[in-house]
């Protein structure tokens, strides 16, 4: 892969919206380029992180009254794991949709790209990860299903197929479709809490999704908005890495040799500059934060040995996270200064090609 989006500035999925037309509005307004389908949790328990992906999913219980999700693993599972797989292995895609009924955002989208016609140069797309997904979800003891392996793997599969629907639903909007998997709890690897995570494990449930996302012609990136190991996700074959540029910029430069492989090969690194925190968005500007990037693509370009203009080129921009816990207008706030960063970015990396030329 050889892209450059030249700090094209998109977006993680939730806003904080309850009115899907109004989200998807800001969106188009502040990333046109490269704009996403918004998640909405303020909608209810059927946009949280884990139940938005869980359609498809067998044995998954809603208790309503408790609002929880769970996985029923008692009992005779051979027929629905049976049903499962073989909806899998015949590629019934559409078996593994995202309905109105967990997205609204999926749908107010596609029915506003239809209407402004033509191709942007990316539309993306979102699922939550599988590590993430697993160690989140539950079975009907409160244990994480993560460590249910049998159930482990219907879950990764499931989610590589939502991947598959998503793509191929937006890909006649977009030059390129982008797949993000959401993977907030590699924020904690390695920590006691999760101990026997193991890094060979992450990497290739994560590498199952990847290549799903490739088999259907997308770009794959991963989100985690902490810091982590980051060298996991290149290993995983991703094509963008996605992270909190606000307040862990220095971390990219500790993997200094993947970094520049993965630089090198043409693949991107997803900049969160714009902090997505409501105390510390109202202290910032544009400026602020160009500033506050360049800090951060300098000390990479020390640690690397790569260029300024190289890193800057294979960028994007983003929130640091999603928005979908802020105030509306601390959100909008946020996709405001991000269009604003991206322009004045665009603006700088135009005129240094054109005195090269």
């Amino acid at each position: 892969m050889s892209l450059e989006p030249r700090c094209t500035a998109t977006a993680i999925g939730s806003l904080p919206h309850s009115d899907p037309n109004a989200a998807v509005q800001v969106v188009l307004n502040a990333i046109p380029d490269a704009p996403i389908w918004p998640q909405l949790p303020a909608s209810g328990m059927n946009e949280q992180m884990e139940p938005q992906y869980s359609e498809g999913i067998p044995r998954v219980v809603f208790d309503r009254v408790k609002d929880r999700m769970y996985i029923d693993t008692t009992g005779d599972t051979s027929g629905d794991l049976a049903a499962f797989y073989e909806d899998y292995l015949a590629e019934n895609v559409d078996k593994f949709q995202i309905t109105a009924e967990f997205s609204k955002g999926i749908y107010a989208m596609e029915t506003a790209l239809e209407a402004a016609g033509g191709k942007r140069p990316f539309v993306k797309v979102q699922v939550t990860g599988p590590v993430s997904w697993g160690l989140t979800a539950v079975d009907e003891n409160k244990r994480a299903i993560y460590y249910n392996e049998e159930f482990m793997d219907v879950v990764v599969k499931a989610l590589a197929m939502k991947c598959r629907w998503q793509i191929r639903k937006f890909r006649k909007f977009a030059e390129n479709v982008i797949c993000f998997i959401d993977e907030p709890i590699l924020s904690a690897f390695g920590s006691s809490t999760y101990v026997s995570v193991t890094r060979e494990d992450v990497v290739a449930k994560i590498n199952e999704v990847v290549e799903a996302i490739h088999g259907e012609g997308g770009l794959a990136g991963v989100h985690c908005c902490g810091n982590t190991e980051w060298s996991i996700l290149i290993d995983a074959g991703v094509d963008i890495v996605n992270f909190d540029a606000f307040d862990y910029a220095d971390t990219v430069a500790l993997y200094a040799e993947p970094m520049k492989r993965f630089l090198e090969s043409g693949k991107i690194l997803a900049w969160g500059v714009v902090p997505t925190n409501s105390a510390k968005i109202q202290a910032q500007t544009a400026e602020t934060l160009v500033a506050k990037l360049h800090k951060g693509v300098a000390n990479l370009a020390k640690a690397t040995g790569l260029s300024e203009e190289l890193i800057l080129r294979q960028a994007l921009i983003t929130p640091s996270c999603g928005t979908g816990s802020l105030p509306v207008a601390d959100a909008e706030k946020v996709f405001t200064l991000l269009r604003e960063t991206s322009e004045s970015l665009k603006k700088e990396i135009a005129a240094t090609l054109a005195a090269t030329r």
